[in-house]
């Protein structure tokens, strides 16, 4: 075969770039596409969702977990505007995804054609790099150059609009060629220059009491073992962001865990505060992580950050030491120029991390051991903790599960993660997020936790979890609210509740009717129960779990507590 269609040649450039599933919604726009998928898809699979969001949610996490790039894909028009959450999450979040949508015939352009868009301008603000292919011939070049921005430099979100006739023209079969290295991010990895890095050396050396504060960076470049040797030999506390959960574990004694508003503690932000030198790594210090910018004090600390992207280094805190490049690499160079000068005593280090933790947990313990109704968010977590594996799996929603799950659950497996998506923080992820985390490690137990009005943007993702078989639990928060806002409206606003309540559903019956195994728990003590059978069941399990609301409940969220 000397020519393919575009459509046969865009499925035959994703399993040269080792593409391993597809995320996605049919449409008119798409049948070329689909009709390619169906003859030539070979190994490659394609899991239909029922909504474009939650397609691009699914390649969000299936990126996150795998390495790998994730593909999502949908219609022109609606389609294309439902697919956005999902990739402002992922480019944010400096993840690696491929958003396809489809489109009209270029030659219907200005006719008024059904669904018609301007596509390259809706995603050019959203994404790394984004085009709409207009002749067949450009198509592989268009491809591979896409796979290269996504996973070069920071790696991002890009999006590639593919018009029906584009589709059905000829492409070149000599044409068709890919590195398989740019499936995988980061990829082709920098490293910062050696006077930068004997300049933060000598600073890390000199520090009396360095805390390294751990974005999602160290954790997407696989950097927990450089982390750690650099702690060690610093003696000093490694603390995380939300998305930095896993750069160090929890169970390491130099590990403070969560810093900052959401999750974070007066135990540590006390110990970041009493720093004489912060390094940022992977990390955008952004209000969240920094208090809105008031942990650390600009000025009062020494700053060092690292950064794959250099636009972010400096712009919230004046900085001493740039290190600009990967995060796994700089590490390394850091722990290579350090070594010569003999490791860090590190007891007082871990005396701080030891006090702080002794104080924070010693809190959340009392309250998860409560009997009060309805049920203490914290008995979850601590119930859902002790019954699932290390290894597993949890994505959060950021409503009400994720400051306590930041806070509290702790990860002390290599293989175990926790995700919340951060950047844009859209209610709606963990549902079918989950399932991108099944595809990723499908060995894994992969479990979703949100509150109820997260379930309700969604639920309908419970045919496709249904439909594939995944055995993956979704632990349902139910209160009744938009906790999060009203929570707000308590804490500044005077109490003043305005349409944040909502009814009362009956989340076990709903996921019951799409066939999905599933339990309601209003006691305390059948919360444990409950869980572990809902873990142990061989498909997708719900268990709805009525709590206290967050306006009236003890979450560690900054705000609030003042």
């Amino acid at each position: 075969m000397n020519q393919l269609t575009g459509a046969e040649a865009l499925v035959r450039m994703l399993q040269l770039h080792e593409v391993d599933v597809v995320f996605g919604l049919c449409g008119d726009t798409s049948l070329p596409f689909y009709d390619a998928l169906y003859r030539l898809r070979g190994e490659m699979r394609h899991v239909l969702t029922r909504d474009e969001r939650s397609a691009g949610y699914m390649a969000d996490v299936y990126a996150r977990v795998s390495g790998k790039v994730g593909v999502c894909e949908g219609p022109s028009g609606g389609g294309a505007t439902y697919i956005v959450p999902g990739v402002v999450e992922a480019n944010e979040s400096s993840i690696a995804l491929l958003a396809i949508t489809t489109d009209i015939g270029v030659g219907a352009r200005g006719k008024y054609a059904l669904t018609e868009l301007d596509q390259e301008a809706l995603f050019r603000p959203l994404t790394k790099w984004n085009k709409v292919i207009d002749t067949s011939a450009t198509l592989p070049q268009a491809v591979r150059t896409a796979f290269r921005q996504m996973t070069t430099g920071r790696s991002g979100a890009v999006h590639l609009g593919l018009p029906f006739d584009v589709q059905k023209g000829a492409v070149e079969a000599d044409a068709i060629w890919a590195d398989a290295g740019y499936g995988q991010f980061p990829a082709r990895r920098s490293a910062p220059s050696a006077g930068d890095v004997e300049a933060a050396a000598e600073l890390l050396a000199g520090a009396r009491n360095p805390v390294i504060v751990c974005g999602g960076g160290p954790v997407l470049s696989g950097a927990r073992e450089e982390v750690t040797a650099l702690a060690e030999m610093l003696g000093a506390v490694a603390a995380t962001t939300i998305s930095g959960q896993g750069a160090i574990l929890d169970s390491h004694p130099l590990a403070l865990g969560v810093v900052g508003s959401n999750g974070g503690s007066d135990e540590t932000r006390a110990v970041l505060d009493a720093a004489d030198l912060v390094m940022f790594v992977g990390c955008r210090a952004g209000s969240v992580t920094t208090e809105r910018w008031r942990h650390p004090q600009p000025g009062r600390q020494r700053i060092i950050h690292i950064d794959a992207d250099p636009a972010v280094i400096g712009a919230n805190y004046p900085t001493e030491v740039a290190l600009v490049g990967d995060a796994k690499l700089a590490l390394s160079q850091l722990v290579k120029a350090l070594a010569g000068r003999g490791a860090a005593d590190g007891e007082a280090a871990r005396a701080a991390v030891a006090r702080a933790k002794e104080s924070k947990f010693a809190r959340f313990r009392a309250l998860a051991e409560s009997t009060d109704l309805p049920i203490r968010p914290e008995r979850v977590i601590r119930d859902l903790a002790d019954i699932l594996p290390a290894d597993s799996i949890v994505v959060a929603d950021p409503g009400t599960p994720c400051p306590y799950l930041s806070a509290y659950y702790e990860l002390t497996d290599a293989r175990g993660r926790l995700i919340s998506n951060r950047a844009h923080g859209a209610l709606g992820y963990s549902l079918p997020g989950i399932l991108g985390a099944y595809y990723a490690r499908p060995d894994a137990k992969c479990v979703a936790v949100m509150g109820d009005g997260s379930f309700g943007f969604n639920a309908g993702e419970m045919e496709t979890l249904v439909r594939t078989g995944a055995p993956v639990t979704l632990v349902v928060l139910s209160n009744s609210a938009f906790g999060w806002i009203k929570a707000g409206q308590d804490s500044g606003f005077g109490q003043r509740y305005f349409s944040v309540d909502f009814g009362t559903t009956d989340h076990a019956r709903v996921a019951e009717a799409f066939g999905v195994k599933a339990w309601r728990v209003s006691d305390p003590a059948e919360v444990r129960g409950a869980l572990a059978a809902a873990v142990e069941h061989g498909g997708p399990s719900l268990v709805d779990i009525t709590v206290q609301p967050l306006h009236e409940a003890a979450a560690p969220v900054t705000e609030w507590i003042a």
